[in-house]
């Protein structure tokens, strides 16, 4: 079942972002149990090989290899897809032309730009070429970063446009654009989350979010996150580690 079937049907989906490049952590990582891994092109040191190679260590479980590209730039998203990423993560959106133009990047015509290409992506998907071309607007997902103060303006827009299946508030980008570097918590920055949450939740877009601790995340999908990020997979490995030797010390 896709992911954008389990948001319909009301699931809350739980990953982390994956900034460490290869595939020896993918593959442990898809098989721990999240419901989806974002493969982190914008802020680790991954290459279009790299994250081919990490969503082909995905297959054969149930996770959704999910690509954050750098920019809301087409180019960008098409290698991913025709990889066989499952969605794709789009920072900076701020109006709803940019949420337009992320959408059309991940559907083929006549809903969207996307070029023919699909060379990997149907044998991750384990469809032949004809079954992926014709499921593809189906099974991948277009999620949104509201990470500055122009999207929160312009919210409304962002979530009235066709083909966003998700909209994720990026709470630290969030407060770094506001001048508040580093306090997520600050007032101001909370305000903004709520105003973006009560648009999101009025709207038939997903709403998604940080969590950076299990009582946030519960507390997060109690106030209808659907989409929840529990952190990234170098603060597991650190946290990790510090516990066995804190354990020994």
């Amino acid at each position: 079942m896709n992911l954008r079937t389990r948001w319909r049907a009301g699931e809350t989906t739980y990953g982390i972002g994956v900034t460490i490049p290869g595939t020896a952590a993918m593959q442990l990582l898809a098989r721990a149990g999240f419901d989806w891994l974002m493969i982190d092109m914008e802020h680790g040191p991954i290459s279009i090989e790299a994250a081919h190679a990490m969503v082909a260590a995905s297959a054969g479980t149930d996770v959704a290899p999910i690509v954050r590209v750098p920019e809301n730039l087409p180019w960008l998203a098409k290698p991913v897809l025709d990889a066989g990423a499952s969605g794709i993560v789009y920072p900076q959106v701020r109006t709803g032309a940019d949420a337009a133009a992320a959408a059309r990047s991940g559907r083929y015509p006549p809903a969207g730009e996307r070029q023919w290409g699909p060379f990997y992506a149907p044998a991750r998907f384990g469809m032949t070429m004809p079954e992926y071309l014709s499921a593809a607007d189906d099974e991948v997902v277009t999620m949104v970063l509201v990470e500055h103060p122009e999207a929160i303006d312009r919210i409304d827009e962002i979530v009235a446009v066709p083909g966003v299946d998700a909209a994720v508030i990026g709470t630290h980008d969030l407060a770094v654009s506001m001048g508040y570097r580093g306090r997520p918590d600050h007032p101001e920055v909370q305000a903004a989350v709520a105003r973006a949450e009560a648009v999101v939740l009025d709207s038939p877009v997903v709403l998604g979010g940080n969590a950076f601790s299990p009582p946030e995340a519960r507390a997060m999908a109690d106030r209808g996150y659907q989409v929840i990020a529990l952190g990234f997979d170098w603060v597991l490995l650190q946290r990790g580690a510090a516990a066995v030797l804190d354990g020994v010390r």
